[in-house]
């Protein structure tokens, strides 16, 4: 897209140094061509954007928890993207980051905040939705003239976390019944937050970032099981004997029982909607499942 219209304006990343904002930077960077010296990239530890530091970039401590400091670190930008952090410790502490960061951006004077939410959040058995939905019902009570969300169906990456219990067993312990998720890889989710924070887009919108199609466990296992070489079979269990599971292999069982959750939202058919919203936002299509898998193979495999 073309950023000329908004070549004054400066341009705010939080969570800059995880691994989905390093990639929404790389994009704002090298495929949208937004000059280093627009861009603000905060972090809790600004050591690890050095790279970024050196090319330009404005990076800046962050630190969410510390709702008075945040104002003045926002400050200068026009246009943000608040990136859900991954304060899961305690609970209720997410959500109160989110609302300190656009209270924050509500007195830096920012003009546009967009946040990475999830798929229907307010209706979600998913157990860490209510941080997405009061998020979202934080922007859309504040005083912000314009705000975007953008909610965020799984990664395929997610795959990393679960296929290094799958593969060695052959075995994949799913709660997911006939669910279906409408997964994107982690990138094109970067491409179009970038996009959307450069510029794209004004007033007050919501849009659903989904893949081309939406998989069964069953069909998933089938296609991972093709690419690895080797048998998969989806066991069919109970959520409470998935929690058990988690936990008799080392898991925290409130931990267990929220990534349990993610095969009750997924059963219930809350990440299965395909959209057009990311191709309406960049202008291509997401990456299909296969081809991901394809360049992923090896690296999944390596895992276990």
């Amino acid at each position: 897209m073309n950023t000329n219209d908004h070549n004054n304006t400066r341009l705010l990343v939080t969570g800059a140094s995880g691994q989905l904002g390093l990639r929404v930077v790389h994009h704002l960077l090298n495929t949208l061509g937004v000059p280093a010296q627009r861009l603000i990239a905060t972090t809790r530890a600004p050591a690890k954007l050095a790279a970024l530091a050196a090319q330009g970039v404005d990076v800046r401590a962050a630190d969410f928890d510390d709702a008075q400091a945040l104002a003045p670190c926002f400050r200068g930008a026009s246009r943000m993207l608040l990136i859900s952090t991954d304060a899961l410790d305690v609970a209720g502490r997410r959500l109160a980051q989110h609302r300190n960061a656009i209270r924050a951006a509500e007195l830096a004077g920012l003009d546009h905040v967009a946040y990475t939410s999830m798929p229907v959040p307010h209706r979600s058995p998913l157990l860490i939705a209510p941080d997405h939905a009061g998020s979202e019902d934080a922007l859309a009570a504040s005083a912000l003239p314009n705000w975007t969300v953008l909610r965020h169906h799984w990664y395929f990456e997610n795959l990393f976390m679960t296929l290094p219990q799958v593969l060695p067993t052959g075995k994949w312990y799913s709660a997911a019944g006939q669910g279906r998720v409408a997964h994107i890889a982690r990138d094109d989710l970067a491409l179009a937050a970038a996009t959307v924070l450069a510029g794209k887009g004004s007033g007050k919108n919501t849009w659903t970032l989904s893949g081309t199609r939406a998989y069964s466990t069953v069909e998933m296992a089938a296609l991972i099981a093709k690419a690895v070489g080797q048998p998969i079979d989806v066991v069919p269990v109970a959520l409470e004997d998935l929690v058990q599971g988690m936990v008799a292999a080392g898991l925290p069982e409130p931990l267990a029982r929220v990534f349990a959750s993610f095969d009750t939202n997924t059963a219930a058919g809350c990440v299965a909607e395909v959209t057009g919203d990311f191709e309406r936002i960049t202008g291509r299509k997401p990456q299909a499942f296969e081809a991901w898998l394809a360049q992923s193979t090896p690296a999944l495999m390596g895992r276990h």
